[in-house]
């Protein structure tokens, strides 16, 4: 079977400081899935150019495989660390363990954690009329919530 650390070192030869890894997998039948991200996305060359690097280093007549590289995609839960840096200031939904899911904006991202910016709409004090409120959310990655972008068309 096709070893995950070769993999991981073949696609790091090809990828600069602006893409980085989410996550790599070789299943049984030697099944080999690469997914990467960048700071400022993923070209359809830039996985062309990670799949070419992987297939001309590998040997199919010693262990043939399958092989799919491609980017992490708006609609997919970040993985890595990285996603969440990525994404400081964008829109995105979370959603806690056994909990509702809340929409906010990252504001804030360390080793343990992230904030989130949210609009709630409550009763002011001196009128019936509902106003927006700024709150913030801690969450912490030990949590495993789920987040992800919003995709907006505004």
């Amino acid at each position: 079977m096709i070893q995950k650390a070769i993999v991981e070192k073949l696609t790091l030869e090809v990828l600069s400081e602006e893409y980085f890894i989410v996550s790599i997998s070789v299943k049984s039948g030697n099944a080999i899935e690469v997914v990467i991200d960048g700071d400022h996305g993923v070209t359809i060359q830039k996985c062309v150019e990670v799949s070419r690097q992987i297939e001309n280093n590998l040997d199919r007549e010693a262990e043939d495989f399958e092989l799919s590289v491609y980017s992490a995609g708006l609609g997919r839960p970040f993985k890595v660390y990285r996603q969440y840096l990525k994404n400081i200031g964008n829109e995105v939904e979370v959603i806690p363990a056994e909990s509702k899911p809340i929409s906010g904006i990252i504001t804030s991202v360390d080793e343990t954690g992230f904030e989130l910016e949210t609009v709630e709409l409550e009763k002011s004090e001196n009128s019936k009329k509902k106003v927006e409120v700024k709150k913030t959310q801690r969450f912490l990655f030990t949590d495993k919530p789920e987040v992800k972008n919003i995709i907006s068309f505004k």
